[in-house]
């Protein structure tokens, strides 16, 4: 979670940040993790909003601590991932 964090939720920066290029990368999820960098960063970005929210983060302030510049952005993607908008899963939880 931490290097996903560092690395912005982003393959580039994961690739570099493990010191290898993308499609290296790319090989070694497909080998050992059986998913895409991609895929794999999209659900751990997802994990850590849920852990945010349950915790009391407001969506604004969550949305900004997962990498994203818009809330409504946030919002949108959370609710294509989760089904449901972010505010109603932080009220259910």
């Amino acid at each position: 979670m931490d290097l996903a964090r560092q690395a912005n939720w982003s393959t580039a920066l994961l690739a570099k940040e493990c010191g290898v290029s993308v499609r290296t990368l790319q090989r070694f999820f497909a080998k050992r993790i059986r998913t895409s960098p991609k895929v794999w960063l999209a659900e751990k970005r997802r994990r850590r909003a849920v852990e945010l929210l349950v915790q009391g983060s407001s969506v604004k302030e969550t949305a900004m601590l997962v990498g994203y510049k818009q809330a409504s952005t946030f919002s949108r993607e959370f609710k294509k991932r989760c089904g449901r908008y972010p505010t109603a899963y932080a009220l259910e939880t």
